[in-house]
């Protein structure tokens, strides 16, 4: 029963995945439009990105972190292995309002790494567990479907499981990352309070991408579980 579930009409895919998806291309779109907004500002001082996460870095009493340019649009990411901060020409070169927020947000990552923040060091713990859990869940849920094997479906549910975690505790770590961001922004005076406004709803706009793949995650596991239960 629970394949018919699985491969016809499923309610609670209509009910709680197919709204979660929704979530998701509207959160991806704020992403971009306000990205595209406040790429058209320029900072007043002329800071670019690069410099603002530099600024930031240095003010925190952190050294070491190396930020380098990346190909890609919207790539930006602080990268723990190799401590670096990675930002593409868009914010790298570019002395916007969305540019320095973003390049904030990651110079914010780089703080978190540097003291220690736990949240980050159990994301990081959980990793390999996570990449597992992504590569294997889907497979054995619907392996399991397709033979009646519960035990795969456990197991695969169990995985998926992981992935879900993972997306929870990344929330945490993000809302935190552009809270230092907003405040180093602030106190250092590298924008003023008007440009700081954009910062944020570009911050903003890029944490609810993290808030919706959380709510597709978890609205999946709660289908699995359920057409688990009905086997």
């Amino acid at each position: 029963m629970g394949s018919m579930y699985m491969w016809g009409f499923d309610p609670l895919f209509f009910m709680l995945v197919l709204p979660a998806f929704a979530f998701t291309m509207w959160a991806q779109f704020k992403v971009k439009s306000s990205f595209d907004k406040y790429s058209q500002e320029r900072t007043t001082n002329g800071v670019t990105g690069a410099q603002a996460a530099a600024e930031i870095l240095r003010t925190a009493g952190i050294s070491g972190v190396r930020i380098e340019r990346v190909q890609g649009h919207l790539s930006d990411h602080f990268d723990p292995r190799d401590n670096v901060i990675r930002l593409s020409s868009s914010v790298h070169d570019a002395a916007t309002v969305a540019a320095v927020g973003v390049a904030a947000h990651e110079a914010g990552h780089a703080i978190q790494y540097a003291e220690g923040y736990s949240p980050m060091k159990v994301r990081a713990a959980i990793i390999p567990v996570t990449n597992l859990g992504s590569k294997l869940s889907m497979p054995l849920i619907l392996i399991g479907l397709l033979l009646g094997a519960t035990g795969l479906i456990n197991i695969g549910i169990i995985l998926f499981g992981a992935v879900v975690l993972f997306q929870l505790v990344t929330l945490p770590v993000e809302f935190n990352a552009s809270s230092r961001a907003l405040a180093a922004l602030d106190g250092n005076a590298i924008l003023t309070p008007f440009e700081l406004s954009g910062s944020k709803k570009v911050l903003t706009a890029a944490a609810l991408t993290y808030v919706a793949a959380l709510a597709v995650s978890l609205a999946q596991l709660i289908r699995f579980i359920a057409i688990a239960r009905r086997r």
